[in-house]
């Protein structure tokens, strides 16, 4: 497969499509969150919140991190569509598997125990939840390695306005339960995928799906070798994952799922602007490994590791202080329990910046197995301490319910991050203290300016009561005192004032409509 016209957009301008795709995608998702989980409920929610983590879980196990090892074969060598041939019906296979496991656990009565007081049919729409959600990837992927990402990103602005509007009828009219809200997931993702499928059709030359007996044998012991290291790191994530949402369902129920579930959500949004450029650094990585360019990677690790850290960090710190509000905003009064769980949730998406970027250079490089050991070691730390946390004091636990599984969260992933950054960044040669300082400095002086900035808007008696008002404008005056640190202190986000000064340049290009180069 390979770009008719032979060129592919620039990483800067495929970087600002999906951005600006994505900030589209965050209003919606916005508005989208404060409507399902105050139609909804906590148990309801909650409900959904755990079939979908469970059923991704699953998925997860079976992928093996094969479609991350797809995304970087695909990014190192374009032309070869065989590898598209061979992990396609890969992927038919695994889901396969993954149904006829719900299936024998349904024989063999085990769904009770690993989906305890949900209908087997909510689980069956979970798992088809879940694959359609891989497939997805896979697809936004194969976008991404061949440098579609500018159309790819239209196509998902177009699906984002037409689940809005979906949404919003199922909300006006009242429809909107747990099982038309899986019905409504289906719709949005298939419509993507099929738009996607189509773009890659209209850039490619015509293909084969044939594979030859020796090619399929290639292929699977390309795939084998690549995935072998990982597979006891999926098990272990299996076990983990299931422990961690099992633990709270028995001992919290639907409700503290629901909280959970929700903190998770609000989280995600704080890495918005990491996940746009995720995908694309992954391919600059694999593309300059192949090269053997160690100093290109060194130089995009360098560039968009604290650049990113502090982009993810200005909105974690704000949501983090303001998780009353927050809390308020998206569920409701009946989610005001959940406002400890958001504000520590949102930690957990800052760290997951350095999580994602610093192991896509293992990816890259194919240090799987370094990766899986540490990965597995911090695992299988986080079970004692999320039982701990989770279970009630008569079991010898805290009984924080959603809060403690937040905690646990945060404590696991920090620390796992920065072993693998330290392991990367003797890799790359590069100073591991000088980015710990960074994650130090960042996080303090986003959250002093945060809490700062509540006292203040606090202390106007007028706008008492007035919560959707504050919080509003609590962010224009935290977000002026950041831009102002910003400009007198560029360091804060891995940047200097030549980038200021670029990166002013280009807001002006794109407002006059100038080329970007």
């Amino acid at each position: 497969m390979a770009i008719q016209d032979g060129k592919v957009d620039s990483l800067k301008k495929r970087y600002f499509v999906k951005l600006f795709a994505n900030i589209i995608g965050f209003i919606i998702s916005l508005i989208t969150q404060s409507i399902i989980p105050r139609s909804l409920g906590p148990k309801l929610y909650g409900d959904f919140s755990y079939l979908t983590n469970i059923s991704t879980q699953i998925v997860g196990f079976f992928d093996m991190g094969t479609s991350n090892g797809f995304y970087t074969k695909i990014s190192q060598r374009q032309k070869e569509f065989g590898l598209v041939s061979f992990y396609i019906t890969f992927s038919l296979i695994v889901s396969v598997m993954v149904f006829s496991f719900v299936g024998l656990s349904q024989i063999a009565s085990f769904n009770s125990i690993l989906w305890p007081d949900q209908s087997i049919f909510f689980v069956y729409l979970a798992i088809l939840f879940a694959i359609l959600n891989w497939f997805l990837q896979i697809a936004n992927n194969m976008g991404d390695a061949y440098g579609l990402t500018v159309q790819v990103e239209k196509a998902k602005i177009t699906q984002k306005i037409i689940g809005f509007i979906l949404i919003y009828f199922l909300f006006f009219y009242k429809r909107l339960d747990l099982e038309n809200l899986f019905y409504y997931n289906f719709i949005v993702i298939l419509f993507l995928i099929v738009l996607i499928i189509q773009i890659l059709k209209m850039h490619s030359f015509d293909q084969d799906w044939k594979l030859s007996i020796n090619s399929i044998f290639s292929y699977t012991k390309e795939f084998y070798h690549y995935g072998k290291p990982l597979f006891v790191y999926a098990l272990v994530a299996l076990i983990v994952g299931v422990l961690d949402r099992w633990f709270l369902q028995v001992f919290g129920g639907g409700v503290q799922q629901g909280f959970y579930g929700l903190s998770y959500q609000i989280g995600a949004v704080c890495f918005l602007f990491t996940s746009s450029i995720v995908s694309l650094i992954i391919r600059e990585f694999s593309i300059a490994y192949t090269k053997n360019d160690l100093t290109q990677m060194a130089r995009l690790f360098r560039r968009y590791l604290p650049l990113f850290y502090g982009i993810v960090a200005f909105f974690s710190c704000f949501i983090a202080i303001q998780a009353e509000s927050v809390a308020y905003m998206f569920g409701g009064a009946k989610f005001h329990d959940a406002s400890s769980a958001i504000a520590i949730m949102a930690f957990s998406q800052i760290h997951q910046t350095y999580g994602m970027l610093s192991g896509a250079v293992f990816l890259a490089s194919g240090r799987t197995e370094l990766y899986s050991k540490i990965g597995i070691i911090f695992m299988l730390l986080g079970i004692p301490i999320g039982y701990f946390l989770i279970a009630p004091e008569n079991k010898m636990g805290l009984n924080a319910g959603a809060t403690g599984l937040a905690i646990k969260m945060v404590i696991v992933q920090c620390l796992g991050v920065n072993v693998h950054l330290y392991f990367n960044c003797r890799f790359l040669k590069l100073n591991f203290w000088r980015y710990i300082g960074h994650q130090i400095l960042s996080v303090f002086l986003f959250l002093a300016f945060s809490a700062f900035v509540m006292i203040v808007i606090d202390k106007v008696s007028m706008l008492q009561n007035k919560i959707i008002i504050k919080f509003l404008l609590s962010g224009m005056l935290y977000s002026s005192m950041v831009l102002g640190l910003l400009c007198f202190k560029p360091l804060l986000f891995g940047l200097d004032r030549e980038d200021i000064s670029s990166i002013t340049r280009l807001l002006l290009n794109k407002i006059t409509h100038r080329p970007v180069n």
